[in-house]
């Protein structure tokens, strides 16, 4: 046994020791089916002293590592620092999913008083000189040490990792960058907490049962429900969650209830209250910026997007601005097609921005003969998850087993056994339907466990889907919209790319840049709206019968309805996002004044806003795709191309394109380049125009269609 070996044995006994002595179930291996987390065992008491114990064992580890006094090699300073931190990273995967799924008081204030102590334990490592001095001696001698190739890109990740962070700078920079590391910490976290307060803290409550004119059942009686949970039988609540809001605005006929909801959803982190998002967003776009200069880029866009297919914001801005002019085409098409409907039934003024989801439903039955609620009935999620499933096993072989033994944290959290065709198990699977309170907005997915290696244990994937579908009412079965169905496949594609990924080494197994992370997701959501699987699950709520070929065909005409609009608040919240972290500015600035002049320099039209205005943009202002929210867009060019090698062959489930997809992208996608990764996969770098094909912005039919 070496010294490095033996060093981590020990610390690692002696955590153990004092774990079980002090009964804390976070710094022990967990007893439970496939070691998932004991949550009905976990109490809030338990993470503080085990995120410091965790930091403590991961510190030895690294001291181990720089301290061998044995000549760098690849196995014990690349794959010893690729297997630490075991601890700290289960802790804190545990902690900060449970944290967005249920916030409360106590949890944000532990959250408020250990991230800056995460970044700063992160911080230390990355410019530790002697563990940099370790991994540079053999980067610089990489050629000689014959590497495989996957070996060779973890060691070069490695490598720029620690430069990226800040190795190469002298002891005042590095200290500069540590405290901006922790001052962001703190306020991305504050950004998020203030925007889920915000997004609780606003209602609608109706009284008058005429203001319901218009609105599904469901809605209504959900609003009933709600209202009465909050202390207010007889009325109505409606609120900034999407499962409330979305409907609302698609079918209330009342217009000034629709612009007071709709402005309520705008103003979120805008209201000069205690939970204003501006003056946080002034302090981390500032930071942002100080920290790509003490870096060497030019900008907080260029640190980001070195790493990235893109590359630079150049070529984002080219893409984006590709898209954007056609799109906006066929926005302002759709906006003129509505006015004429809203003059029809008597309404003389401009429409606004409040207007869009109603009118857009009237037009989409005026051209389409297509009501979003004569669809929902199809749409039962029981039967729409056995759907996705069953893609998932007439694709890959992988199978997916109900287990009721299993803890979650949540009763109303269903926790799958997933096995590969032959019985192998791949892993555990939660799901996390519905919206409530202390619940971050969105869907996502994240991992309590990914893929990696320990020693010589393979530990296998814990995946969790999040969702904000409504709840069901008064025992009824959950019915989906066609965005929600959307949403789970979408969220769904990213857990497959969890159990599938693979590797040696934690930091490229299943890694790609983050304008390819969403080709996984993407790619599932086109099986969704095929007949073939569409006849498979969507079954009516009362009759279980399936889904006619009539509406079917009406679903697969109205494939490009409203894209106009959905690509243009798309491209312009990813043009504000570029903006905020590509244009340089001093801290003296007004955040309003500034948006209002990036989306009027694009020509943005009125009546569309941004998917996210910059006080409630979490995905860059508290989550990771601060100069990367084009990446949905970039990654549809990947996933349109992806599909059509399936339409192209005659098979959507195509077991040998199947095959190659999940080699060459879902389990090696971090292996290589992620483009000739792709080629491998198509044979053929994709192109642009099957993005717009499939989005509709050029006429253009696909030739398989």
């Amino acid at each position: 046994m070496n010294m490095k070996k033996g060093v981590i044995l020990l610390v690692g006994m002696m955590a153990c020791m004092v774990a079980c002595k002090n009964g804390n179930p976070l710094q022990v291996e967990f007893d439970t089916p496939f070691e998932v987390p004991p949550f009905d065992r976990l109490r809030l008491e338990h993470y503080a002293p085990a995120f410091r114990e965790a930091m403590r064992l991961h510190d030895a580890e690294i001291r181990a590592i720089v301290e061998n006094t044995d000549e760098p090699t690849f196995e014990n300073t690349i794959v010893a620092l690729d297997r630490a931190g075991h601890l700290l990273h289960r802790v804190s995967s545990i902690f900060f999913n449970l944290l967005e799924t249920d916030a409360d008081e106590e949890k944000q204030a532990l959250a408020l008083e250990i991230s800056p102590l995460l970044a700063a334990h992160r911080d230390a490592m990355m410019m530790n000189p002697g563990l940099f001095a370790r991994i540079k001696a053999l980067y610089d001698v990489r050629e000689q040490l014959l590497l495989d190739t996957v070996s060779a890109r973890a060691l070069h990740a490695y490598y720029t990792d620690f430069v990226r962070g800040g190795a190469l700078l002298d002891a005042e920079d590095k200290a500069r960058v540590m405290a901006i590391n922790a001052e962001l910490s703190t306020l991305t976290l504050r950004f998020g907490d203030n925007l889920r307060r915000e997004t609780d803290a606003f209602s609608l409550v109706i009284e008058d049962p005429g203001e319901l004119q218009g609105l599904p059942e469901s809605v209504v009686a959900a609003a009933a429900e709600s209202a009465a949970a909050y202390g207010e039988p007889g009325k109505w609540r409606f609120t900034l969650h999407k499962p409330s809001l979305i409907p609302f605005l698609q079918y209330a006929r009342e217009r000034g209830a629709r612009e007071k909801l709709y402005k309520g959803y705008l103003a979120r982190g805008n209201n000069d209250n205690e939970h204003d998002n501006k003056e946080i967003i002034r302090r981390v776009v500032h930071l942002r910026q100080e920290k790509a200069h003490l870096l060497g880029f030019e900008t907080y866009a260029a640190y980001i997007l070195a790493e990235n297919m893109a590359r630079s914001s150049d070529q984002v801005y080219a893409f984006l601005e590709r898209v954007w002019e056609p799109a906006l085409k066929v926005a302002r098409e759709e906006l003129r097609e509505m006015q004429e409907i809203a003059r029809a039934e008597g309404w003389e003024g401009a429409l606004e921005s409040w207007d869009w989801w109603y009118y857009a439903e009237k037009l989409r039955k005026q051209k389409y003969d297509l009501d979003e609620m004569e669809i929902m009935p199809y749409l039962v999620l029981d039967s729409v998850r056995e759907g996705m499933f069953e893609v998932a096993t007439r694709l890959y072989g992988v199978t997916f087993q109900r287990r009721e033994d299993i803890p979650s944290y949540r009763a109303d959290v269903e926790v799958y056994e997933v096995k590969e065709r032959d019985g192998v198990p791949l892993g555990v699977l939660y799901m996390d339907y519905f919206t409530r309170v202390g619940k971050s907005a969105g869907a996502w997915m994240t991992e309590f466990r990914h893929y990696s290696k320990v020693g010589e244990r393979v530990l296998s994937p814990q995946v969790s889907l999040v969702f904000n579908f409504p709840p069901a009412t008064k025992g009824k079965p959950v019915l989906l919209s066609w965005d929600n169905v959307e949403t789970l496949f979408h969220e769904f594609g990213h857990a497959l790319h969890g159990f599938f990924s693979r590797g040696e080494y934690r930091r490229v197994a299943g890694v790609l840049p983050m304008d390819m992370v969403e080709l996984p997701s993407q790619f599932l959501e086109n099986w969704a709206r095929e007949p073939e699987v569409l006849k498979g699950y969507a079954k009516h709520v009362d009759t279980g019968e399936p889904m006619p070929d009539e509406l079917i065909r009406k679903i697969r005409n109205s494939r490009h309805f409203n894209q106009g609009f959905a690509t243009v608040e798309y491209i312009a919240a990813s043009l504000l996002d570029l903006d905020w972290h590509a244009r340089e500015r001093s801290q003296a600035y007004d955040v309003n004044e500034f948006e209002r002049a990036s989306l009027e320099e694009y020509g943005l039209i009125k009546e569309i806003l941004p998917r996210y205005r910059s006080t409630y943009f979490a995905h860059i202002f508290s989550g990771e795709y601060a100069a990367g929210y084009y990446v949905y867009l970039w990654a549809e060019v990947l996933d349109a191309d992806a599909f059509q090698a399936f339409k192209e062959s005659g098979d959507i489930y195509n077991p040998e394109l199947a095959a190659k997809f999940r080699q060459h992208v879902l389990a090696e996608g971090g292996f290589g380049d992620p483009m000739a990764q792709y080629v491998k996969f198509r044979g053929t770098p994709p192109s642009e125009r099957s993005l717009l094909l499939k989005r509709g912005l050029v006429k253009e039919e696909f030739s398989a269609n």
